[in-house]
């Protein structure tokens, strides 16, 4: 094997790696945020009565989580002063 196919081979491992490292940083920076998500698009645990994913009945329901990027939980815009919270919320619940 030549010194550029060694070379190329060589970078070529480099790069994927470097990939991988990046695809799982990305990945790991998500978190719960409750009271975020329309009714039926929850990621999972909407209490009482459901059993994960989109089973919430109401939206924003305050006990159903979606994972978001890490740090933008109370940020998202959500109507009538709503936001959202790293902990199950009390509010919005189903009858």
């Amino acid at each position: 094997m030549s010194n550029t196919m060694k070379t190329l081979a060589v970078a070529g491992a480099v790069a994927a790696a470097l990939v991988g490292q990046t695809t799982t940083a990305s990945a790991q920076a998500k978190e719960k945020c409750y009271g975020v998500s329309l009714a039926g698009q929850n990621d999972c645990a909407a209490g009482p009565g459901t059993t994960c994913a989109g089973t919430s009945t109401v939206d924003y329901q305050g006990n159903a989580w979606t994972l978001v990027d890490a740090g933008t939980c109370a940020e998202i815009d959500l109507p009538d002063g709503r936001i959202g919270s790293l902990e199950a919320l009390d509010r919005d619940l189903p009858s």
